[in-house]
This record gives structure tokens, sequence and C-alpha cells, in this order.
């Protein structure tokens, strides 16, 4: 059975209170049972992680060497301005899916930019927390 690993980055454990209005107001708690139910359908295992901290995120996706077959990691802010976390990527050459609440492109300017989005093999955002069901079939597809 393939294995993928869902990883969020810093202020997602804070969905459902922090900006509703970007953001919406489902939680991680809902990003859980939503990726469950659909990790049963695609029968595949899922392992789900947050951290706000951007060298325990590197650790986290070194550390899915030999573990994981594929991630989809929403790395937050740290999208835009982490090169350890692209490298981290590129390093274990796990297929990465990225995955955003919010459409970055319809945001400020410097969103735009996406260091992890270099390392991965695509990009779902806008679509709120059904973007984590896009990514998981994305990444099945793409491993199986």
């Amino acid at each position: 059975m393939k294995s993928i690993l869902i990883l969020n980055g810093p202020n997602l454990n804070l969905l459902g209170h922090r900006e509703p209005e970007i953001y919406g107001t489902d939680t991680t708690d809902d990003i859980e049972k939503t990726c469950i139910l659909k990790a049963i359908n695609l029968d595949v295992q899922i392992t789900l992680s947050q951290s706000n901290i951007e060298g325990e995120l590197v650790n986290i996706i070194q550390d899915a060497r030999n573990k994981h077959d594929g991630i989809i990691l929403n790395a937050g802010a740290y999208t835009h301005t982490s090169i350890a976390i692209m490298d981290a990527i590129i390093a274990t050459q796990i297929p990465t899916v990225e995955v955003h609440i919010s459409n970055i492109y319809h945001r400020e300017s410097f969103r735009h930019v996406s260091y992890v989005g270099r390392a991965a093999i695509g990009q779902i955002c806008g679509f709120g927390i059904m973007g984590y069901s896009l990514a998981l079939e994305a990444i099945t597809y793409h491993i199986s």
C-alpha cells in the first residue's frame, strides 16, 4: 500500500480562526477527516503532520525518505521564502504536490513566488480544503 505524508506549515494549526475571510472556517481536524476518507477511497495510507518551525519541516521531509511514496505540502508562508524546504524536497526525491487553501495568485505579489513549486511535481491552490483531496488524487495517480 502506498504511503503519503500530508505536511502543513506555519499557522495552519490556526485554521478556522485565522482570517476566515481568506482561509474559511474549516479546521485542521476537517482537513484530517477529509483526507482520511479520501485515502480509504484511494487505498493509500496517510500520515498528517504540522509544524510552525522551518527546520522541523525540513527534518520531517528528510525523515520521509524510505517511509513515504509521496508528499502533500502546504508550507504556508515558507512557500515564498524557504530555499531549505525546496532543497529538502529535491534532496529526498519524493514526489511532492504543493497545496494552498487560498489562491496565492489572487493575493499579495510576494505570494506569487513559490520555492516549493520549483521542486514540486504540481500545485493546487484556491479550492479551500478540497485542495487536499485533489492533491491526494494527483499524487496517488502519479506514484501508481
